[in-house]
């Protein structure tokens, strides 16, 4: 009986320790420095450049092209799309912006959130964001036989 007992009281033990294991864990990570917490992202990153391309009766699929798939679309309201973004460093506040497009007639109407278009922003020109890269011949250092064999094949003389 009193091992029944013992073996009864160390499950319940484990049981309830388990349940409250998130608390304690968050209470000691808390008092001790040295525990990492990870830095958490969630949502769309939108930033300024982004919402300075919208304009006033753009196709949805022109501002989906700029911000990216919503990733709230309601299906009582598809004329709405939420862009929600949540930043909480380890162990810190977590920062969180908004951004809100409004379409009627399948074209962008209006923005709400934290982020709002500026008027002023010049329109960007996509040719001059654009980049050359050279990329240098590779140099055939490694001599290993699958390589030397497919040069033979080939019958390059590198």
């Amino acid at each position: 009986m009193q091992k029944l007992l013992i073996i009864i009281l160390g499950f319940s033990t484990l049981f309830f320790t388990g349940c409250a294991s998130d608390r304690i864990a968050d209470h000691i990570s808390e008092r001790l420095p040295w525990v990492y917490k990870i830095d958490v992202q969630q949502g769309n990153v939108i930033t300024q450049e982004q919402v300075d391309l919208l304009r006033p009766g753009m196709e949805q699929r022109q501002v989906q092209h700029i911000l990216g798939t919503p990733l709230v679309t309601d299906p009582f309201h598809p004329q709405r799309w939420d862009y929600p973004y949540q930043f909480k460093p380890g162990g810190k506040e977590p920062e969180t912006t908004r951004l809100t497009v409004f379409f009627e007639e399948g074209r962008l109407q209006r923005t709400e959130g934290h982020l709002h278009p500026r008027p002023d922003a010049a329109p960007v020109d996509p040719v001059s964001r654009q980049m050359t890269v050279t990329v240098p011949e590779q140099e055939h250092q490694s001599q290993g036989l699958i390589p030397r064999f497919w040069r033979w094949i080939t019958r390059q003389n590198k």
